[in-house]
């Protein structure tokens, strides 16, 4: 191993190096330079920040919601003031270039102003004479310790997805992230610890696998969001559900887009290419496919050919980069296994980006944009989440038939349409089956105060992040049915 530092745990307000514990190298994708070494933290370091986070609850819930959220607005001026850092710190770890690690934390800050308004968002009912003389309310009341399960992805969005709403409704929270990107969030500690939460409100445990299941396992975890590939998120689900905690798992993606005929051609391809080919097309909203409908076959094909081949890869911290390596030397390899995959299975490679050469960067897991022509449906290719900088182009001759080929996949998180006809977009706004869609949007992703909607293997739960359902989600209602007698009336 490398002498690099060593990460520890944020337990009960202190910095802690967890006992019995195995490490990993932390890498920067883009130069092989080891980072840090992070902890597999075993399940006894997982029972301590619960019962930290259990203690912590039973005073935090007690809180008036004005007073909690005042915390928040302290973190959100800290995290405003570190962006730089935080997001160069995103980079080196995640590699997607610093414009897109600036726009993840700002995304990640619009969850903090949103749960802010915590006084009002879980207010209850009240109904007056329900009958002659009773009253009737409704209460929300936090559930308890909520666990937080983070991918590599976007190490500083995807916590304060969940997070804020979990502390601002009165539970306290553990954190696990990605043991590929877990620097950000020590960052986001301190400023968690500078904004002045009370100790075990906030806790941090880096871990893999078996830190997950001892969280999903723990009696005293009460609700788990996670965020993930779809085979984890349904084995988070059925775990933790079987442990009767309430989940909300978000799992993988295909996202697929319609072009028509009469869509604005360059403004489609230039969306629809940072779509595809940002954050090196490893993030659930990433467009994978696209269809083209009738005439648009031909416009489409060379001008998205054109705009994905002039795209420059590199080190996300040099200047005008557009694209960073994918994660994981492995990720590389399974990306290229895919491409191998589909064009044995009859697409055409209209783009190749296999061989990509980063002067500089050698050791970099570098992918150039790829894009396969003629992919068809029901094929290994259609169907397979890449997460990596890889196209599909499809082709229908009608709207309906470009429809059903959306609908003809396994997941839901998201479609979208690039059209001038407003009944188009109508027809595919009701008869797409996804979550999140799009009417000339590539990254149709929800603003703080809506839900994070995914549907089918995209989504396991009920509720979702973000928003009103993250205010539901981590509250649970109580009516009160009250009766109060006049005192002259009472019989002795």
């Amino acid at each position: 191993m490398s002498k690099a530092k060593r990460l520890r745990n944020y337990v009960n307000g202190a910095w802690r190096a967890p006992e019995d514990a195995t490490y990993l190298e932390v890498i920067n994708p883009a130069t092989a330079e080891v980072l840090a070494e992070v902890p597999l933290s075993p399940s006894a370091e997982v029972g301590k920040a619960v019962q930290a986070a259990q203690t912590a609850f039973d005073g935090w819930q007690r809180v008036p919601a004005e007073d909690r959220i005042q915390h928040l607005f302290k973190l959100k001026y800290l995290l405003d003031e570190h962006m730089d850092e935080l997001s160069r710190i995103i980079t080196e770890e995640n590699g997607k270039t610093f414009g897109e690690s600036k726009g993840e934390m700002k995304r990640a800050i619009e969850n903090v102003e949103m749960a802010c308004g915590i006084p009002s968002l879980m207010q209850g009912d009240f109904s007056e004479d329900i009958a002659s003389g009773i009253d009737e309310v409704m209460i929300r009341q936090p559930v308890g310790v909520a666990a937080i399960i983070a991918p590599f992805n976007f190490p500083g969005m995807i916590p304060f997805w969940f997070l804020p709403y979990a502390v601002a409704t009165g539970n306290t929270c553990i954190v696990k992230p990605s043991e590929r990107t877990p620097l950000t969030m020590q960052r986001v500690m301190d400023l968690v610890e500078e904004a002045g939460f009370p100790k075990g409100v906030i806790n941090l445990v880096n871990g893999a696998a078996d830190t997950v299941n001892a969280l999903l396992d723990h009696p005293d975890v009460k609700a788990v969001s996670f965020v993930g590939s779809t085979p984890v998120a349904r084995h988070v689900y059925a775990r933790a559900s079987a442990n009767g905690k309430r989940v909300q798992a978000q799992g993988g993606a295909k996202n697929a887009t319609i072009v028509m005929p009469d869509a604005d051609m360059e403004m489609t391809v230039r969306i629809l290419a940072d779509s595809a080919f940002g954050n090196a097309g490893q993030r659930c909203l990433a467009t994978a496919l696209v269809v083209t409908v009738g005439e648009a076959r031909e416009t489409f094909t060379q001008a998205i050919r054109e705009a994905a081949a002039s795209r420059k890869v590199g080190y996300g911290l040099e200047e005008g980069v557009q694209m960073g390596p994918v994660i994981t030397p492995q990720s590389k390899e399974r990306i290229v296994g895919l491409i191998e995959q589909g064009i044995a299975e009859g697409a055409n490679p209209l783009l190749d980006g296999r061989e990509a050469n980063v002067p500089g960067h050698e050791a970099g897991n570098f992918l150039n944009p790829t894009i396969l022509d003629n992919v068809q449906p029901g094929s290994a290719i259609f169907q397979t989440e890449i997460f990596g900088p890889v196209l599909g182009l499809m082709h229908a001759d009608t709207l309906d038939e470009a429809i059903g080929i959306v609908n003809s996949g396994n997941y839901g998180n998201m479609a979208c349409i690039f059209t001038s006809s407003g009944a188009a977009a109508r027809k595919f706004r009701y008869e797409a089956q996804a979550g999140n869609i799009g009417i000339n949007i590539g990254v149709a992703a929800p603003m703080a105060f809506f839900p994070f909607s995914g549907w089918r293997d995209s989504f396991f739960g009920t509720l979702h992040a973000q928003g009103k359902h993250a205010v539901e989600f981590y509250t649970q209602t109580k009516v009160v049915v009250e009766r109060w007698f006049k005192e002259w009336t009472r019989q002795f």
